[in-house]
């Protein structure tokens, strides 16, 4: 396309963008989006960005899962953590039990997969309230035991190193809490509720968006705001939001934490800024109006933090290989490294293809992995390098990358 002329540059706070005007034939606006430098947006000089919720549900899983290491507490307890109501005294942080927000409500309730799928959240959910039982009920008794096939208590890690806290099949269910939640949580949330456009679309808020119609109450509109809630599921709790990568990895036990471990891998260095990019360039095409750039960027942050997953799934995997081919095997170290497999296995089915709108692996996909993983009499125990390569090379062979490349020490 020919273009006639340039009209005129015009500044947003938080974003520069060209309104050009084509061709004779066509006087359709062209909208070129710039991203700011920083995740900054403003409007009449106050910030439009939120996502407190977004802090909040992450400093209660942390919380959470701190209780797997707490021998005195209840099932009971963590049960209420993991589902807190308003102003009920579950935390120690006086903020948090004052707050409405919950872990439980929000895991595995994304719009595009589980609106219209009760069935798959409740089992998804009751899988979580699951975990919490066992460390409770069969850990928790076998703590100063010295676990073995078929019984569930400790292994230490070679040359007097942590002590791992396994089921009787070798499982540790902290890790597999945590792992699976960064997808069940974290990646449903931000990849197939906020950035869709069932949500982002929703109603009336194109037409608000065009017209700078704004929340009730707020300086930002709902479109702005759900684009941030996506936002803040990976940078909520960073040192400094606006520009989190100079801290990537340091900031939760969840997504940030495993950008950070997978940018640190030579193999995939950048996709941090990849993400980070496209968050902001998507929120700058939400304030210019251009909601095909918008899609653009969603699909990029779809695919990447897809590729996450899938990469730490298959370094873990590999990992608990290397430990099993070793002249002398550390389980302790083993089980550690298959458990958090285990967890980033099961967040698959949390991740979206851009090109199909659906997992990279499906609820039942998972299943099949994983019963490959732990399906032997004493689960764990009973893995074969074989078996993890098998499994390894399955997952890879869904994204762009190579078991090698995942593997790889990190």
């Amino acid at each position: 396309m020919k273009i006639k002329n340039i009209a005129k540059v015009i500044g947003i706070t938080g974003a520069v963008f060209l309104v050009s005007c084509s061709s004779d034939d066509d006087n359709t606006p062209v909208v070129q989006v710039e991203a700011p430098a920083t995740y900054v947006f403003e409007r009449d000089g106050e910030s439009t960005v939120s996502f407190s919720g977004q802090t909040t549900r992450i400093a209660m899983a942390e919380a959470i899962i701190g209780q797997f290491k707490n021998t005195a507490t209840t099932e009971a307890i963590v049960d209420a953590m993991f589902d807190h109501q308003e102003n009920a005294d579950d935390f120690e942080d006086a903020t948090l039990n004052a707050s409405d927000k919950s872990v439980r409500n929000k895991t595995a309730a994304s719009r595009d997969y589980f609106s219209s799928n009760a069935t798959d959240a409740a089992e998804i959910k009751a899988d979580f309230d699951s975990w919490i039982k066992g460390q409770i009920d069969e850990v928790f008794p076998n703590w100063a035991v010295m676990a073995t096939e078929g019984n569930a208590g400790f292994l230490q890690e070679a040359g007097g190193g942590s002590e791992r806290y396994v089921n009787a099949k070798g499982l540790e269910y902290d890790q597999a809490f945590t792992k699976s939640l960064i997808g069940a949580l974290m990646t449903d949330q931000a990849l197939n509720n906020y950035l869709g456009t069932a949500v982002l679309d929703e109603a009336d808020n194109i037409a608000n968006n065009d017209n700078g119609v704004v929340a009730d109450g707020q300086v930002y509109t709902t479109m702005e705001h759900k684009w941030d809630e996506a936002y803040g599921y990976l940078y909520g709790a960073s040192a400094d939001p606006a520009n989190p990568n100079p801290t990537i990895g340091d900031a939760d036990s969840f997504l940030n934490k495993y950008i950070g471990r997978v940018e640190g891998d030579p193999d995939f260095a950048g996709i941090a800024a990849e993400i980070y990019d496209a968050f902001k360039l998507g929120r700058a095409a939400i304030v210019a109006k251009n909601y095909t750039v918008r899609d653009a960027q969603a699909a990029i942050v779809k695919e990447k933090v897809s590729e996450i997953i899938g990469i730490r799934a298959v370094y873990y995997l590999q990992q608990g290989k290397n430990g099993l081919e070793a002249g002398t095997v550390d389980y302790a170290s083993v089980f550690h490294d298959l458990s958090e497999g285990f967890g980033f296995i099961y967040s698959l089915q949390f991740t979206q293809n851009p090109a199909t709108n659906q997992p990279y692996f499906s609820k039942t996909e998972v299943e099949v992995l994983l019963n490959q993983l732990m399906g032997a009499t004493n689960g764990l125990w009973d893995v074969t390098p074989a078996t993890l390569d098998t499994l390894s090379d399955t997952i890879a062979a869904k994204f762009s990358f190579t078991v090698a490349q995942a593997g790889s020490t990190n």
